[in-house]
């Protein structure tokens, strides 16, 4: 089961909008000696509405290649429409991706009954473990419990990634499909609160600039530690709040350039993150001790 911090991956990109393949191959690296669970990439948070079917498959194919079973990979490969979505999870698999992150059909506003036989088309044709996306604030379609239970019988359906913000979610959902079907948060402020829900782990995007201290959050929860949970969950409250003040994945894009991590560099329709963004993205970083101004001391994050 996949468990604990998983990193939903930023893009990189140069200042002419392609994919800075150095930054993406040295970021990839980074988040695994900083000690991230797994890696998302092509998600949301990796752009992917704006990438192109070549370059998906690239970015893919080259996070696999780089991790080489490190950690595991989930890609990105959902689509609005159902063929598009079985070639991508394909490719996925084709790719040596570990499993497929699937979002639910966005602008389409399919109905239960078609969410359902869209998992159960993917499910039926492609060989590796599907995590349902569960995004209403993007996708303007909420899964019900009752077709995800649904959905939890076929073979390759194993998880969900839940970004609903509801808390009664994971307790309900896990007392009808059982404690084996993965749940992952997808919001970083309400991660530690899922978790206690009967949640296993965050596809975090917080994790892309504080991944040690994501991880160390999720460790400490796993060791019963809750001083040190609690430590790096208040430490992170105000970088989870920051990076979406604006539309992801600008702020964070930002937050990572100013660690030396990627150019500040977003496609349309998306824009940079404005002053007032970076104003709360640099005073969020220096808080959690992220900042190259920061006192390392609060945050140990790499003790």
């Amino acid at each position: 089961m996949f468990k604990g911090s998983i990193t939903a991956l930023i893009t990189p990109m140069t200042t002419n909008g392609e994919i800075d393949w150095p930054a993406f191959d040295n970021f990839v690296e980074w988040q695994i000696d900083q000690g991230s669970h797994g890696l998302v990439p092509c998600g949301t948070t990796g752009e992917s509405p704006t990438l192109t079917h070549d370059e998906h498959k690239k970015i893919v194919k080259r996070c696999v290649e780089i991790v080489n079973k490190r950690v595991p990979v989930i890609a990105g490969s959902g689509s609005n429409n159902t063929a598009e979505a079985l070639e991508l999870t394909q490719e996925a698999k084709d790719d040596g991706a570990d499993a497929a992150l699937i979002v639910t059909p966005y602008y389409n506003k399919p109905t239960q009954e078609g969410l359902y036989a869209h998992y159960k088309m993917l499910n039926d044709n492609v060989d590796i473990p599907m995590i349902i996306y569960n995004i209403p604030g993007r996708s303007i379609v909420d899964m019900s419990i009752e077709t995800m239970a649904r959905l939890a019988e076929l073979k390759n359906i194993i998880g969900v990634k839940d970004a609903t913000a509801d808390l009664a979610r994971p307790l309900n959902l896990r007392h009808v499909v059982g404690d084996d079907f993965c749940q992952l948060s997808g919001e970083d402020a309400t991660a530690t609160a899922f978790l206690a829900q009967g949640g296993h782990g965050c596809i975090s995007v917080a994790s892309n600039v504080a991944p040690a201290l994501c991880a160390q959050m999720h460790e400490a929860w796993q060791k019963n530690d809750m001083a040190e949970m609690v430590r790096c969950r208040d430490l992170l409250a105000p970088v989870h709040e920051a990076i979406f003040i604006e539309s992801s994945p600008a702020p964070v894009k930002y937050a990572a350039s100013q660690l030396g991590l990627c150019r500040d560099n977003v496609r349309l329709p998306l824009l940079t993150a404005s002053a007032n963004a970076r104003k709360a993205v640099d005073d969020a970083l220096n808080f959690a001790g992220l900042s190259s101004s920061a006192d390392e001391t609060p945050r140990r994050a790499n003790a």
